[in-house]
């Protein structure tokens, strides 16, 4: 039985409505900066999100290898954000994770509620839709099915999806490899602070305790595209964040003060820095406000990978070697949890403000 609380978007969308129902309505202030997707990913001119070649992350040339490195490490400090090219995963396995999450969407709504979530229990892995969590009671675009797939003895076998029947093995290839890429990645930033290259990842909870949960994003068609969001603005909690798409636009960046739209890049992941990173760091590198834009020709979907720290072994609060008299701490001490609960709740009070 679809949940009463959260209505399936993807019903919604099917279900043939020529306009959205008033909780799916952005703000006014919201609606004026919501554009044609399609005509925004075409936009040649101003500023584009870079694009980082790891080719050359491993070369045994030292400046070659250090060019990339640096060029990774100013995306991170300018941007946040960047569409990741050759990184060492094959397209033969983005494409099979991506046609088993699609496959995975294709069915029936009702086949779907098998494995419906249960927020208001805490139960947030499986298929769900988002619940109203600010003062406005607004909602998202979006349907999606969540679950951890690294580290693999920490994974609930029983939620993930039996079809289509390579979903299992995609998966957690895809995870594995993935894991193997946040370890090189994390390196930069590090050696980046004047840090040692494994200290970033052993803050946030090393191979044993960094988590890695999969977020499959489905945006179904919308009637009225100009006053919706398949998701909004926020800045990810995570450490890092990779994301692959189905090659439909919609992400959206908010960069020196305007919404810029990621184009579309073959065989790329996105990688955002979240705000895990930006707190050990005191702002040197920066997570990223962005927002998904929805639209009425195209089902866009997305596999978001959140690498995020324990919730509560660790306290998260920029490192001492970035802290100075000229440079002091930005962020308060807080557990993970604490900082996903500070941002709710001040969420929440911002919007009674309003």
């Amino acid at each position: 039985m679809v949940n009463s609380v959260a209505p399936r978007v993807e019903s919604l969308a099917t279900s043939g409505i020529q306009s959205i129902p008033k909780e799916y309505v952005r703000t006014i202030e919201e609606q004026t900066s919501i554009t044609n997707i399609f005509e925004e990913e075409k936009k040649e001119e101003g500023p584009q999100v870079p694009t980082i070649d790891l080719k050359e992350i491993d070369s045994e040339d030292i400046k070659v290898r250090e060019k990339c490195r640096e060029e990774l490490k100013k995306a991170a400090m300018d941007w946040g954000v960047m569409h990741l090219v050759n990184h060492g995963i094959s397209n033969e396995l983005l494409e099979k994770v991506k046609k088993a999450g699609e496959v995975f969407f294709q069915q029936s709504v009702e086949e779907k509620e098998k494995y419906a979530n249960d927020q208001e229990t805490g139960k947030i892995a499986g298929y769900g839709s988002k619940l109203a969590n600010n003062a406005s009671g607004q909602l998202e675009w979006e349907d999606y099915f969540f679950h951890l797939v690294f580290p693999e003895e920490k994974r609930d076998m029983s939620i993930w999806p039996k079809t289509p029947s390579d979903y299992i093995e995609a998966t957690s290839e895809y995870a594995k490899q993935l894991r193997i890429l946040v370890t090189k990645i994390l390196s930069i930033p590090s050696i980046g602070l004047g840090l040692e290259e494994g200290r970033l990842e052993q803050e946030v909870g090393g191979m044993e305790e960094l988590l890695l949960q999969m977020k499959i994003n489905y945006y179904p068609k919308c009637p009225q595209p100009e006053l919706a969001l398949g998701v909004e603005a926020h800045t990810d909690v995570s450490a890092l964040t990779f994301i692959l798409h189905n090659m439909v636009p919609g992400l959206q960046l908010f960069y020196q003060g305007k919404w810029v739209t990621a184009k579309c890049v073959p065989n790329s992941i996105i990688m955002h820095i979240g705000d895990t990173i930006e707190i050990l760091s005191n702002g040197k590198y920066k997570s990223i406000l962005h927002r998904g834009l929805v639209n009425k020709e195209k089902v866009r979907i997305s596999w978001a990978v959140f690498c995020e720290p324990p919730k509560e072994k660790i306290i998260l609060k920029p490192l001492p070697e970035v802290v100075s008299e000229d440079e002091p701490a930005l962020f308060p001490p807080r557990t993970f949890a604490q900082h996903i609960q500070h941002k709710l709740f001040r969420k929440t009070q911002e919007e009674f403000k309003n």
